[in-house]
Protein backbone atom coordinates (compact mmCIF):
# COMPACT_ATOMS: atom_id res chain seq x y z
CA UNK A 1 0.00 0.00 0.00
CA UNK A 2 3.13 2.40 0.43
CA UNK A 3 3.48 2.14 -3.48
CA UNK A 4 -0.27 2.63 -3.72
CA UNK A 5 -0.02 5.93 -1.35
CA UNK A 6 3.35 7.01 -3.30
CA UNK A 7 1.29 7.29 -6.83
CA UNK A 8 -1.96 8.77 -5.35
CA UNK A 9 0.82 11.75 -3.81
CA UNK A 10 2.64 12.18 -7.04
CA UNK A 11 -0.45 12.13 -9.56
CA UNK A 12 -1.66 14.49 -7.27
CA UNK A 13 1.06 16.57 -7.94
CA UNK A 14 1.14 15.93 -11.51
CA UNK A 15 -2.26 16.76 -12.35
CA UNK A 16 -1.41 20.16 -10.33
CA UNK A 17 1.13 20.84 -12.80
CA UNK A 18 -0.67 19.95 -16.28
CA UNK A 19 -3.33 22.13 -14.56
CA UNK A 20 -1.26 25.03 -14.09
CA UNK A 21 -0.03 24.61 -17.72
CA UNK A 22 -2.75 24.63 -19.34
CA UNK A 23 -4.10 27.67 -17.27
CA UNK A 24 -1.49 29.46 -17.66
CA UNK A 25 -1.78 28.60 -21.59
CA UNK A 26 -5.27 29.85 -21.37
CA UNK A 27 -4.76 32.93 -19.22
CA UNK A 28 -1.30 34.24 -20.40
CA UNK A 29 -1.66 33.37 -24.02
CA UNK A 30 -4.21 36.85 -23.54
CA UNK A 31 -1.66 39.41 -21.70
CA UNK A 32 1.28 38.12 -23.74
CA UNK A 33 2.17 38.19 -27.83
CA UNK A 34 3.27 35.48 -29.61
CA UNK A 35 6.86 37.13 -29.90
CA UNK A 36 7.02 36.59 -26.15
CA UNK A 37 6.06 33.58 -26.17
CA UNK A 38 8.32 32.43 -29.61
CA UNK A 39 11.16 33.97 -27.30
CA UNK A 40 10.44 31.87 -23.98
CA UNK A 41 10.40 28.84 -25.87
CA UNK A 42 14.20 29.35 -27.08
CA UNK A 43 15.05 30.02 -23.39
CA UNK A 44 13.26 26.60 -22.43
CA UNK A 45 14.80 24.71 -24.99
CA UNK A 46 18.44 25.57 -23.73
CA UNK A 47 17.12 25.12 -20.14
CA UNK A 48 15.51 21.55 -21.12
CA UNK A 49 19.06 20.69 -22.11
CA UNK A 50 20.63 22.60 -19.44
CA UNK A 51 18.67 20.92 -17.17
CA UNK A 52 20.14 17.34 -17.99
CA UNK A 53 23.25 18.28 -16.46
CA UNK A 54 21.79 19.32 -13.43
CA UNK A 55 22.86 16.43 -11.12
CA UNK A 56 24.33 14.24 -13.88
CA UNK A 57 22.34 11.37 -12.36
CA UNK A 58 23.17 11.83 -8.64
CA UNK A 59 19.94 11.96 -7.29
CA UNK A 60 18.79 8.40 -8.71
CA UNK A 61 22.08 7.19 -7.10
CA UNK A 62 20.93 8.50 -3.49
CA UNK A 63 17.79 6.65 -4.20
CA UNK A 64 19.35 3.39 -5.37
CA UNK A 65 21.85 3.07 -2.76
CA UNK A 66 21.40 -0.17 -0.54
CA UNK A 67 23.39 1.53 1.70
CA UNK A 68 23.63 4.96 2.14
CA UNK A 69 26.40 7.04 3.86
CA UNK A 70 26.75 10.62 5.49
CA UNK A 71 30.19 11.03 3.19
CA UNK A 72 28.21 10.04 0.16
CA UNK A 73 25.47 12.35 1.19
CA UNK A 74 27.69 15.25 1.04
CA UNK A 75 29.92 14.36 -1.84
CA UNK A 76 26.62 14.50 -3.78
CA UNK A 77 25.32 17.63 -2.68
CA UNK A 78 28.48 19.74 -3.09
CA UNK A 79 29.39 18.41 -6.41
CA UNK A 80 25.53 19.31 -7.47
CA UNK A 81 26.45 22.71 -6.06
CA UNK A 82 29.70 22.99 -8.38
CA UNK A 83 27.23 21.80 -11.20
CA UNK A 84 24.47 24.56 -10.37
CA UNK A 85 26.75 27.51 -10.12
CA UNK A 86 28.77 26.01 -13.21
CA UNK A 87 25.67 25.68 -15.54
CA UNK A 88 24.38 29.32 -14.41
CA UNK A 89 27.72 31.00 -14.94
CA UNK A 90 27.72 29.13 -18.61
CA UNK A 91 24.02 30.17 -19.50
CA UNK A 92 25.08 33.86 -18.45
CA UNK A 93 27.92 33.75 -20.78
CA UNK A 94 26.57 32.23 -23.37
CA UNK A 95 23.17 34.92 -23.12
CA UNK A 96 25.43 37.36 -25.54
CA UNK A 97 26.23 34.93 -28.38
CA UNK A 98 23.15 33.18 -27.77
CA UNK A 99 20.89 36.42 -29.10
CA UNK A 100 22.93 36.64 -31.99
CA UNK A 101 22.54 32.81 -32.85
CA UNK A 102 19.02 33.17 -32.42
CA UNK A 103 18.44 37.06 -33.87
CA UNK A 104 16.72 37.39 -30.97
CA UNK A 105 17.96 40.75 -29.25
CA UNK A 106 15.88 40.42 -26.53
CA UNK A 107 17.25 37.22 -25.64
CA UNK A 108 20.00 37.73 -23.48
CA UNK A 109 18.26 39.21 -20.14
CA UNK A 110 15.67 36.20 -20.57
CA UNK A 111 18.58 33.61 -20.69
CA UNK A 112 20.26 35.55 -17.61
CA UNK A 113 17.34 35.22 -15.31
CA UNK A 114 16.92 31.92 -16.38
CA UNK A 115 20.56 30.97 -15.31
CA UNK A 116 19.91 32.37 -11.74
CA UNK A 117 17.41 29.19 -10.95
CA UNK A 118 19.97 26.44 -11.57
CA UNK A 119 22.04 26.78 -8.47
CA UNK A 120 18.55 26.67 -6.51
CA UNK A 121 17.36 23.36 -8.61
CA UNK A 122 21.00 21.56 -8.12
CA UNK A 123 21.81 22.35 -4.61
CA UNK A 124 17.77 20.95 -3.61
CA UNK A 125 18.10 18.13 -5.51
CA UNK A 126 19.82 15.68 -2.80
CA UNK A 127 17.51 17.17 -0.34
CA UNK A 128 14.46 15.96 -2.72
CA UNK A 129 15.96 13.04 -3.10
CA UNK A 130 16.89 12.02 0.21
CA UNK A 131 12.81 12.59 1.07
CA UNK A 132 11.67 10.22 -1.94
CA UNK A 133 14.27 7.72 -0.80
CA UNK A 134 12.06 7.51 2.52
CA UNK A 135 8.71 7.71 0.46
CA UNK A 136 8.12 10.83 1.96
CA UNK A 137 6.16 11.65 -1.57
CA UNK A 138 3.77 13.74 0.92
CA UNK A 139 5.69 15.93 1.66
CA UNK A 140 7.21 16.54 -1.97
CA UNK A 141 3.85 16.45 -3.30
CA UNK A 142 2.67 19.61 -0.88
CA UNK A 143 6.05 21.07 -1.19
CA UNK A 144 5.73 21.04 -5.53
CA UNK A 145 2.25 22.21 -5.25
CA UNK A 146 2.42 25.02 -3.55
CA UNK A 147 5.45 26.27 -5.50
CA UNK A 148 3.70 25.29 -8.36
CA UNK A 149 0.73 27.32 -7.74
CA UNK A 150 2.40 30.47 -6.24
CA UNK A 151 4.54 30.78 -9.88
CA UNK A 152 1.46 30.41 -12.08
CA UNK A 153 0.26 33.36 -9.45
CA UNK A 154 3.43 35.29 -9.93
CA UNK A 155 3.12 34.83 -13.66
CA UNK A 156 -0.31 36.17 -14.01
CA UNK A 157 0.27 39.13 -11.78
CA UNK A 158 3.68 40.10 -13.57
CA UNK A 159 1.44 39.43 -17.28
CA UNK A 160 -0.88 42.06 -15.81
CA UNK A 161 1.58 44.46 -14.76
CA UNK A 162 3.50 44.59 -18.27
CA UNK A 163 6.20 42.33 -17.48
CA UNK A 164 5.76 40.54 -21.06
CA UNK A 165 7.78 37.53 -21.88
CA UNK A 166 9.87 38.24 -18.59
CA UNK A 167 7.11 36.78 -16.57
CA UNK A 168 7.19 33.62 -18.11
CA UNK A 169 10.74 33.10 -17.02
CA UNK A 170 9.65 34.47 -13.67
CA UNK A 171 7.35 32.25 -12.90
CA UNK A 172 10.07 29.12 -13.46
CA UNK A 173 12.52 31.04 -11.74
CA UNK A 174 9.92 31.15 -8.86
CA UNK A 175 9.16 28.04 -8.62
CA UNK A 176 13.12 26.71 -8.63
CA UNK A 177 13.40 28.57 -5.16
CA UNK A 178 10.25 28.30 -3.74
CA UNK A 179 11.32 24.21 -4.13
CA UNK A 180 14.83 24.74 -2.91
CA UNK A 181 13.40 26.64 0.08
CA UNK A 182 11.10 24.22 1.02
CA UNK A 183 12.90 20.76 0.41
CA UNK A 184 16.30 22.60 2.18
CA UNK A 185 13.73 23.38 5.22
CA UNK A 186 11.75 19.66 5.02
CA UNK A 187 15.10 17.08 4.90
CA UNK A 188 16.27 16.11 8.27
CA UNK A 189 19.98 16.12 6.48
CA UNK A 190 22.04 19.41 7.46
CA UNK A 191 24.92 20.11 4.92
CA UNK A 192 28.25 20.34 5.78
CA UNK A 193 31.07 20.74 3.95
CA UNK A 194 32.44 17.78 2.83
CA UNK A 195 33.77 16.11 -0.60
CA UNK A 196 35.60 13.38 -1.16
CA UNK A 197 36.72 12.07 -4.86
CA UNK A 198 36.55 8.30 -4.03
CA UNK A 199 33.15 8.62 -3.09
CA UNK A 200 32.68 11.12 -6.11
CA UNK A 201 33.90 8.08 -8.20
CA UNK A 202 31.75 5.38 -6.60
CA UNK A 203 28.63 7.91 -7.31
CA UNK A 204 30.00 8.55 -11.00
CA UNK A 205 30.02 4.58 -11.34
CA UNK A 206 26.49 5.05 -11.41
CA UNK A 207 25.60 8.36 -12.11
CA UNK A 208 27.96 8.81 -15.42
CA UNK A 209 25.93 5.73 -16.82
CA UNK A 210 22.66 7.37 -16.33
CA UNK A 211 23.58 10.60 -17.24
CA UNK A 212 24.73 9.79 -20.69
CA UNK A 213 21.67 7.40 -21.18
CA UNK A 214 19.56 10.31 -20.74
CA UNK A 215 21.58 12.79 -22.98
CA UNK A 216 21.49 10.30 -25.74
CA UNK A 217 18.05 10.00 -25.24
CA UNK A 218 17.28 13.43 -25.68
CA UNK A 219 19.06 13.98 -28.66
CA UNK A 220 16.93 10.37 -29.63
CA UNK A 221 13.62 11.92 -29.06
CA UNK A 222 14.35 15.29 -30.96
CA UNK A 223 16.13 13.71 -33.95
CA UNK A 224 12.74 13.45 -35.76
CA UNK A 225 11.51 17.09 -35.06
CA UNK A 226 15.51 18.40 -36.28
CA UNK A 227 15.18 15.80 -39.59
CA UNK A 228 11.59 16.69 -40.60
CA UNK A 229 12.17 20.64 -40.16
CA UNK A 230 15.84 20.41 -41.88
CA UNK A 231 14.03 17.93 -44.82
CA UNK A 232 10.31 18.87 -45.37
CA UNK A 233 10.37 22.30 -43.52
CA UNK A 234 8.18 23.80 -41.04
CA UNK A 235 4.51 22.76 -42.64
CA UNK A 236 5.51 19.56 -42.07
CA UNK A 237 7.14 19.72 -38.54
CA UNK A 238 3.62 21.58 -36.87
CA UNK A 239 1.34 18.70 -37.66
CA UNK A 240 3.84 16.66 -36.83
CA UNK A 241 5.12 18.07 -33.29
CA UNK A 242 1.30 18.21 -32.32
CA UNK A 243 0.63 14.53 -32.60
CA UNK A 244 3.90 13.68 -31.11
CA UNK A 245 2.74 15.56 -27.81
CA UNK A 246 -0.24 13.87 -28.08
CA UNK A 247 1.63 10.14 -28.62
CA UNK A 248 3.59 11.34 -24.80
CA UNK A 249 0.83 12.15 -22.89
CA UNK A 250 0.57 8.99 -21.17
CA UNK A 251 4.64 8.38 -21.37
CA UNK A 252 5.00 12.00 -19.87
CA UNK A 253 2.12 11.47 -17.43
CA UNK A 254 1.30 7.94 -16.35
CA UNK A 255 4.27 6.20 -17.00
CA UNK A 256 6.30 8.90 -14.98
CA UNK A 257 4.07 8.72 -12.05
CA UNK A 258 4.47 5.42 -11.66
CA UNK A 259 8.13 4.88 -12.20
CA UNK A 260 8.89 7.96 -9.44
CA UNK A 261 6.30 6.77 -7.04
CA UNK A 262 7.58 2.93 -7.10
CA UNK A 263 11.71 4.11 -7.92
CA UNK A 264 12.78 3.63 -4.32
CA UNK A 265 10.55 0.69 -3.09
CA UNK A 266 12.28 -1.34 -6.32
CA UNK A 267 15.40 0.13 -4.95
CA UNK A 268 14.67 -1.89 -1.79
CA UNK A 269 14.75 -5.15 -3.52
CA UNK A 270 17.77 -4.99 -5.57
CA UNK A 271 19.05 -8.02 -4.49
CA UNK A 272 16.46 -10.07 -5.25
CA UNK A 273 15.86 -9.71 -9.30
CA UNK A 274 12.79 -12.13 -9.88
CA UNK A 275 10.78 -10.37 -6.74
CA UNK A 276 11.47 -7.38 -8.49
CA UNK A 277 10.76 -8.64 -11.81
CA UNK A 278 7.07 -9.47 -10.33
CA UNK A 279 6.86 -5.86 -9.15
CA UNK A 280 7.69 -4.79 -12.73
CA UNK A 281 5.11 -7.35 -14.49
CA UNK A 282 2.82 -5.92 -11.75
CA UNK A 283 3.45 -2.09 -12.65
CA UNK A 284 3.39 -2.95 -16.76
CA UNK A 285 -0.28 -4.42 -15.90
CA UNK A 286 -1.24 -1.20 -14.17
CA UNK A 287 0.09 1.00 -17.17
CA UNK A 288 -1.68 -0.63 -19.78
CA UNK A 289 -4.97 -0.79 -17.46
CA UNK A 290 -4.87 2.78 -18.71
CA UNK A 291 -2.74 3.25 -21.90
CA UNK A 292 -4.41 0.39 -23.95
CA UNK A 293 -7.62 1.94 -24.36
CA UNK A 294 -6.57 5.25 -23.84
CA UNK A 295 -4.55 4.46 -27.00
CA UNK A 296 -6.59 2.67 -28.54
CA UNK A 297 -9.79 5.09 -28.22
CA UNK A 298 -7.79 7.75 -29.82
CA UNK A 299 -6.88 5.52 -33.04
CA UNK A 300 -11.06 5.40 -33.56
CA UNK A 301 -11.72 8.78 -32.42
CA UNK A 302 -8.89 10.42 -34.03
CA UNK A 303 -10.72 12.11 -36.68
CA UNK A 304 -13.53 14.14 -34.22
CA UNK A 305 -10.66 14.45 -31.76
CA UNK A 306 -8.31 16.09 -34.32
CA UNK A 307 -11.78 18.81 -35.31
CA UNK A 308 -12.85 19.28 -32.15
CA UNK A 309 -9.52 20.32 -30.17
CA UNK A 310 -7.69 22.00 -33.68
CA UNK A 311 -10.09 22.34 -36.30
CA UNK A 312 -10.18 21.47 -40.09
CA UNK A 313 -6.78 22.86 -40.57
CA UNK A 314 -4.75 20.17 -39.19
CA UNK A 315 -6.72 16.97 -40.73
CA UNK A 316 -2.83 15.69 -41.28
CA UNK A 317 -2.57 15.11 -37.38
CA UNK A 318 -5.49 12.37 -37.66
CA UNK A 319 -3.65 10.29 -40.22
CA UNK A 320 -0.32 10.79 -37.95
CA UNK A 321 -1.98 9.85 -34.91
CA UNK A 322 -2.55 6.60 -36.83
CA UNK A 323 0.63 5.80 -36.50
CA UNK A 324 2.16 7.40 -33.38
CA UNK A 325 -0.92 6.24 -30.74
CA UNK A 326 0.29 2.81 -31.22
CA UNK A 327 4.26 4.03 -30.36
CA UNK A 328 2.61 6.04 -27.29
CA UNK A 329 1.37 2.41 -25.54
CA UNK A 330 4.86 0.39 -26.78
CA UNK A 331 6.54 2.89 -25.24
CA UNK A 332 4.83 3.58 -22.40
CA UNK A 333 5.85 -0.19 -21.74
CA UNK A 334 9.40 -0.12 -22.39
CA UNK A 335 9.89 3.13 -20.66
CA UNK A 336 8.92 1.91 -17.54
CA UNK A 337 11.50 -0.83 -17.87
CA UNK A 338 14.21 1.70 -17.04
CA UNK A 339 13.69 2.21 -13.15
CA UNK A 340 14.19 -1.61 -12.84
CA UNK A 341 17.83 -0.64 -14.44
CA UNK A 342 18.09 1.85 -12.17
CA UNK A 343 17.45 -0.12 -8.80
CA UNK A 344 19.56 -3.09 -10.08
CA UNK A 345 22.37 -0.35 -10.65
CA UNK A 346 22.64 -1.70 -14.13
CA UNK A 347 22.92 1.62 -15.15
CA UNK A 348 25.64 0.38 -18.04
CA UNK A 349 23.43 -1.98 -19.97
CA UNK A 350 20.38 0.83 -19.86
CA UNK A 351 23.48 2.80 -21.58
CA UNK A 352 24.10 0.72 -24.30
CA UNK A 353 20.34 -0.02 -24.78
CA UNK A 354 19.98 3.72 -25.17
CA UNK A 355 22.88 3.92 -28.10
CA UNK A 356 21.44 1.17 -29.90
CA UNK A 357 17.56 2.61 -29.57
CA UNK A 358 18.99 5.94 -30.72
CA UNK A 359 20.91 4.56 -33.65
CA UNK A 360 18.19 2.80 -34.50
CA UNK A 361 15.62 5.39 -34.05
CA UNK A 362 17.68 7.79 -35.97
CA UNK A 363 17.97 5.46 -39.13
CA UNK A 364 14.81 4.34 -39.56
CA UNK A 365 13.97 8.66 -39.49
CA UNK A 366 16.52 9.49 -42.37
CA UNK A 367 14.80 6.21 -44.10
CA UNK A 368 11.27 7.42 -43.47
CA UNK A 369 11.80 11.20 -44.39
CA UNK A 370 11.55 10.24 -47.83
CA UNK A 371 8.44 9.15 -47.87
CA UNK A 372 7.32 12.74 -46.17
CA UNK A 373 6.16 13.27 -42.41
CA UNK A 374 3.89 10.22 -42.50
CA UNK A 375 6.93 7.85 -44.12
CA UNK A 376 8.59 9.40 -41.05
CA UNK A 377 6.33 8.24 -38.13
CA UNK A 378 5.73 4.46 -39.84
CA UNK A 379 9.20 4.05 -39.69
CA UNK A 380 9.12 5.55 -36.24
CA UNK A 381 6.83 2.49 -35.63
CA UNK A 382 8.74 0.01 -37.10
CA UNK A 383 11.64 0.58 -35.07
CA UNK A 384 9.72 1.42 -31.99
CA UNK A 385 8.29 -2.52 -32.08
CA UNK A 386 12.16 -3.60 -33.23
CA UNK A 387 13.71 -1.27 -30.13
CA UNK A 388 10.83 -3.05 -27.93
CA UNK A 389 11.71 -6.27 -28.47
CA UNK A 390 15.61 -5.86 -27.88
CA UNK A 391 14.91 -3.69 -24.55
CA UNK A 392 11.93 -6.05 -23.05
CA UNK A 393 14.33 -9.08 -23.85
CA UNK A 394 17.23 -7.77 -21.74
CA UNK A 395 14.78 -6.94 -19.09
CA UNK A 396 13.14 -10.09 -18.89
CA UNK A 397 16.58 -11.91 -18.56
CA UNK A 398 17.84 -9.80 -16.04
CA UNK A 399 15.53 -9.99 -13.83
CA UNK A 400 14.50 -13.89 -14.57
CA UNK A 401 10.71 -13.36 -15.66
CA UNK A 402 9.45 -14.93 -19.11
CA UNK A 403 7.55 -14.19 -22.17
CA UNK A 404 4.02 -15.95 -20.96
CA UNK A 405 4.48 -13.80 -17.50
CA UNK A 406 4.88 -10.88 -19.76
CA UNK A 407 1.77 -11.42 -22.13
CA UNK A 408 -0.51 -12.26 -19.16
CA UNK A 409 0.29 -9.24 -17.39
CA UNK A 410 -0.46 -6.73 -20.59
CA UNK A 411 -2.05 -8.76 -22.93
CA UNK A 412 -5.65 -9.12 -20.86
CA UNK A 413 -5.95 -4.89 -21.08
CA UNK A 414 -4.64 -5.22 -24.66
CA UNK A 415 -7.97 -7.42 -25.60
CA UNK A 416 -10.06 -5.54 -23.73
CA UNK A 417 -8.93 -1.97 -25.35
CA UNK A 418 -9.33 -4.24 -28.67
CA UNK A 419 -13.25 -5.05 -27.86
CA UNK A 420 -13.95 -1.43 -26.82
CA UNK A 421 -12.41 0.04 -29.92
CA UNK A 422 -14.12 -1.81 -32.26
CA UNK A 423 -17.81 -1.48 -30.43
CA UNK A 424 -16.61 2.53 -30.39
CA UNK A 425 -16.07 2.31 -34.30
CA UNK A 426 -19.04 0.63 -35.38
CA UNK A 427 -21.02 2.96 -33.16
CA UNK A 428 -19.23 6.10 -34.72
CA UNK A 429 -20.46 4.85 -38.35
CA UNK A 430 -24.14 4.89 -37.35
CA UNK A 431 -23.53 8.40 -35.51
CA UNK A 432 -21.97 9.98 -38.95
CA UNK A 433 -24.62 8.39 -40.62
CA UNK A 434 -27.23 10.85 -38.40
CA UNK A 435 -25.11 13.57 -38.99
CA UNK A 436 -24.07 13.79 -35.02
CA UNK A 437 -21.50 16.55 -34.91
CA UNK A 438 -18.08 15.67 -33.80
CA UNK A 439 -18.00 17.46 -30.04
CA UNK A 440 -21.35 15.37 -29.30
CA UNK A 441 -19.38 12.02 -31.20
CA UNK A 442 -16.09 12.58 -29.31
CA UNK A 443 -17.85 13.03 -25.73
CA UNK A 444 -20.61 10.22 -26.04
CA UNK A 445 -18.14 7.62 -27.59
CA UNK A 446 -15.05 8.80 -25.10
CA UNK A 447 -17.42 8.56 -22.04
CA UNK A 448 -19.13 5.22 -23.51
CA UNK A 449 -15.83 3.43 -24.50
CA UNK A 450 -14.72 4.25 -20.40
CA UNK A 451 -17.75 2.27 -19.39
CA UNK A 452 -16.83 -0.81 -21.72
CA UNK A 453 -13.75 -1.06 -20.77
CA UNK A 454 -14.58 -0.98 -17.12
CA UNK A 455 -17.40 -2.95 -17.69
CA UNK A 456 -14.77 -5.99 -19.61
CA UNK A 457 -12.13 -5.32 -16.49
CA UNK A 458 -15.77 -6.03 -14.22
CA UNK A 459 -16.59 -8.85 -16.10
CA UNK A 460 -13.00 -10.45 -16.01
CA UNK A 461 -11.52 -9.11 -12.84
CA UNK A 462 -7.46 -9.31 -13.01
CA UNK A 463 -5.51 -9.81 -10.48
CA UNK A 464 -3.54 -6.72 -11.07
CA UNK A 465 -6.91 -4.74 -11.53
CA UNK A 466 -6.94 -4.48 -7.82
CA UNK A 467 -3.97 -2.32 -8.11
CA UNK A 468 -5.36 0.06 -9.93
CA UNK A 469 -8.75 -0.02 -7.85
CA UNK A 470 -6.20 0.83 -4.57
CA UNK A 471 -5.20 3.70 -6.44
CA UNK A 472 -8.86 5.02 -6.15
CA UNK A 473 -10.30 3.48 -2.84
CA UNK A 474 -9.19 2.75 1.06
CA UNK A 475 -9.48 -0.52 0.50
CA UNK A 476 -9.65 -3.06 -2.37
Amino acid sequence: MSAVRNARWVGMAQVTRISVQLLSLLILSRLLTPADFGLVAIVFAINNFALLLRDMGTASAIIQRDQLDEQTVLTAHWSNCFIGIGLAAMLLALSFPLAVIFKAPGLTPLVQLAALAFPFLSGSTVHQALLERASKFATVARIEITALLTGFVIAVVTAYMGAGAYSLVLQTLAVAVLSAVQFWLASDTKMKWGWSLEHAKGLWGYSGSLFGFNLVNYFSRNADTMIIGRMLGPTALGPYSIAYRVMLFPLQNLTFVAMRALFPMMSRHQHSPSELGAMHLRLLAVISFFTAPMMAGLIVLREPFVDVALGDSWAMVASLILWLAPIGFIQSLVSAGGIVFQALARTDLLFRLGLFSSALHVTGFLVGVHWGVLGVAAAYFVVTLINCVVSIGALLSLVQQTVPRLLGAVLPNIAKAIVMAAILYFADIELRAVEWPPLLRLVSLSAGGGLIFLALTRIHLMPSDRDVLRLFMKRA
